[in-house]
């Protein structure tokens, strides 16, 4: 194998017309002996210059470490070639490969037999060297190899960075026409960021790229942090410790950037789904505490006033018809994003990028540069343009400006609605992105956050849900009947709900077959007030007006997801099931069979419903109506170990039910329950085990003979974070502690 800690040469490779750009960047990461060609940048270097410019460049696509270069005349040429190569002191007959081959020449006249010849020169050498060939996966291989045939030589190269470096990691969503992540950096350095800038705008942010490259470089956070795989990382050269201590800079680098202060970084879209794409992505590249995102029309925007008068960055990516939409239907939003331009960003940079000409005409705008660049096959060029003050145009008085209430009417609220709804709003900004970012319509809005209201505001899509705590009796009745309408009130103006979808209800601890009887004071509202609601993909029926709960338990989001991730080619036992929520979960999840529990015939029924709703196979996901105390009890003494992989234990706090044979409390009950759950486990399999009494201690004799695990946070989502004690949640397997 060729010594790498001496210099070697290698190849970076980037998007057509950032040749330019590479080289510069190269020089900044310290490297020599630069040369730009064609769509990349050559230069020399050893090992840790190869590391350096995996992990922290912004523009290239590859890094290639040539192995062989030799004259081809034909297919046997090559396959020769390619098998005198030894790839035995690369990488091992274990792993993966897929190979890249790119050009024609004589004997090979398409890409696809080329890597053909070359996998078959690389599998035939390994044959004979050990007697065993390494498998071919062109999705995620473990071993990369590039071969380029031009002018009759073929090279061959160990292809360094496995996927494109432009894949950072945390595009986990996107749009119809995204840009790449490293023409978006390419982009954001031509038009100067992050330089002086106080901040950067886009107000057509898409999937977000533009907003995260350059949250990203303002930070100092290297591109290729978070990916987890590289071509190197199989290879028998790849030294371990030099990419550990680079990759441990690069932490330190990016928490001092992020430490440090950061320009306004913010992003609209009108299209709710790409505003939808730009939070997962934010919030999976860890910068949704830095970059800000809203729904808003162009006609909308405004600058945003900056300290000190400052100036910032407009840069941003409009459709321009190639893929997405009609060049005349565009025309006018190319026009209408001039005007914006003139009349809110004098004194500010902007940048457009377009691939159609024409478009950018529509602008308005003379431009003092154009950069030709590339975006895939479709040639583009970003326009750049100073706006001066003094061009700014004046300022479109609002409706709200006006005097017009942006609700539609002008209802006066008491001090404490007023209060209450100035909450609500609040709570409302606090949680849409991290609602859009997780596709979640059914939230906990409210819990009691003003003392004066003692409420539970819960949103299942238009309809709301206001559950009323019991008031201490020091309070006067007619003082709790006033504060429950102002809650009314509140929402009412806030939320505007239809009428027909709002309920009211006072929470009171509820024991035995009350918990399952219909609510006198919504009887008359029976059959009125059920709603199909979705969650991570899964249908489920919600009743918001005849019983006290309303069939989906909001703070069990987390653990319902959970299962579904845990469960998959599973058999899953769902205890006290409720109306088996968790199970449709782990059934659209993947699981293999599932037997849910419940004693109600009430919830039963209630269950059947959600399956159907889900088109679940009930052969495979099966129903049945017994008191799980019995029928655990019943499983004592039997030899059912491994009946089940995963099994979900929630039973209510209390129950004296007169269907029960016996009176269940959590507190006494849980170590028994819990060991009559871990006797039909699996050897490997996990009890997820949760309760909602937030006195509750878990018996520490489980902590000595099982493997537990308390995941109470991590099952707590951000709408329920102002009460972490709701419930608790633990992860038990089998094994005690001492043994691990």
């Amino acid at each position: 194998m060729k010594e790498i800690n001496a210099l070697s040469y290698w190849f970076t490779s980037c998007p057509k017309g950032l040749e330019g750009l590479l080289l510069k960047e190269l020089q900044d990461l310290g490297l020599s002996q630069l040369r730009e060609t064609v769509a990349g940048v050559e230069f020399k270097g050893d090992l840790e210059s190869a590391y350096r410019v995996c992990l922290w460049s912004r523009l290239a696509n590859r890094l290639l470490l040539p192995l062989s270069s030799f004259s081809v005349a034909s297919a046997d040429d090559l396959y020769a070639g390619v098998a005198a190569v030894n790839w035995t002191q690369h990488f091992s007959d274990k792993v993966s490969i897929a190979i890249d081959f790119v050009g024609t020449g004589e004997g090979v006249n398409n890409t696809q037999y080329g890597a053909q010849r070359v996998k078959d020169g690389i599998v035939d050498h390994f044959r004979e060297a050990t007697g065993n060939r390494p498998d071919v996966d062109l999705r995620q291989p473990d071993i990369r190899i590039n071969a380029r045939f031009a002018r009759e030589k073929v090279t061959l190269s160990l292809d360094f960075s496995g996927e494109s470096l432009h894949k950072r990691g945390y595009r986990i969503a996107q749009t119809a026409a995204p840009l790449k992540e490293n023409l978006a950096a390419a982009l954001l350095i031509r038009a100067g960021w992050p330089g002086k800038q106080g901040a950067l705008i886009d107000p057509m942010c898409g999937s977000g790229t533009l907003l995260i490259e350059g949250a990203m470089m303002a930070a100092d956070i290297a591109p290729s942090l978070q990916r987890q795989n590289f071509g190197f990382t199989h290879w028998h050269g790849h030294q371990a410790d030099i990419w550990q201590t680079l990759r441990d800079e690069a932490e330190e680098r990016r928490e001092r950037g992020l430490a440090g202060p950061l320009p306004l970084m913010r992003g609209h879209d009108q299209d709710h789904r790409a505003l939808t794409a730009a939070q997962r992505n934010v919030e999976q590249a860890g910068l949704a505490e830095y970059i800000e995102l809203g729904r808003q029309p162009l006609s909308a925007l405004q600058r945003p006033a900056l300290e000190d008068g400052a100036s910032g960055l407009l840069l941003t990516n409009p459709p321009y018809g190639a893929r997405l939409g009609d060049q005349e239907t565009l025309k006018g939003l190319y026009q209408e994003l001039g005007e914006v331009l003139k009349r809110e960003f004098s004194g500010w940079s902007v940048a457009v990028f377009t691939g159609n000409e024409y478009l950018g005409f529509a602008l308005g705008l003379r431009s003092h540069k154009i950069y030709k660049l590339f975006n895939g096959a479709i040639p583009g060029q970003l326009l750049l343009f100073e706006l001066f003050e003094g061009e700014r145009a004046p300022k479109k008085t609002t409706e709200n400006e006006a005097g017009v209430d942006p609700w539609g009417k002008s209802a006066k609220l008491s001090d404490g609605a007023t209060m209450l709804a100035n909450r609500l709003r609040k709570n409302q900004r606090k949680l849409a992105p991290w609602l859009k970012q997780q596709n979640i319509s059914c939230y906990r809005l409210y819990d009691a956050d003003l003392p004066e209201y003692a409420v539970a505001i819960d949103c299942y899509g238009s309809a709301i849900h206001v559950q009323e705590y019991q008031p201490p009796a020091s309070i006067d009745a007619s003082a709790a009947r006033r504060r429950l309408a102002e809650v009314s009130d509140a929402v009412y103006a806030v939320l505007k709900p239809e009428q027909s979808q709002f309920f009211v209800k006072q929470r009171q601890r509820q024991r035995g077959d009350k918990q399952y009887q219909r609510l006198n004071e919504q009887s008359e509202q029976a059959g009125q007030s059920k709603f199909e609601v979705l969650e991570n993909g899964a249908r489920y029926e919600v009743n918001l007006g005849d019983y006290l709960d309303s069939g989906l338990f909001l703070d069990h989001r987390p653990v319902r997801k959970l299962l579904a991730e845990l469960c998959v080619g599973k058999r899953f036992l769902n205890l006290f099931c409720y109306t088996a929520t968790a199970t449709v979960q782990v059934a659209q999840g993947g699981a293999g069979e599932s037997l849910s529990i419940d004693m109600s015939n009430t919830y039963l029924d209630w269950a059947g419903r959600n399956f159907a709703l889900n088109k679940l196979d009930t052969e495979r996901h099966k129903l049945l109506r017994a008191d799980c105390l019995s029928w655990l009890a019943a499983t004592e003494g039997e030899d059912l170990e491994g009946s089940f992989e995963v099994i979900l234990l929630d039973p209510p706090t209390f129950s004296n039910s007169a269907k029960m044979d016996d009176v269940l409390d959590i507190q006494r009950d849980h170590q028994r329950l819990v060991e009559q759950c871990m006797g039909l486990l699996s050897k490997d399999g996990v009890l997820v085990f949760s309760n909602n009494f937030r006195r509750f201690k878990l018996a520490p004799e489980l902590e000595v003979k099982f493997e537990v695990e308390n995941i109470s946070p991590a099952t707590i989502d951000k709408d329920f974070a102002r009460r972490p004690r709701i419930h608790q949640c633990w992860l038990i397997r089998k094994g005690s502690v001492e043994s691990v």
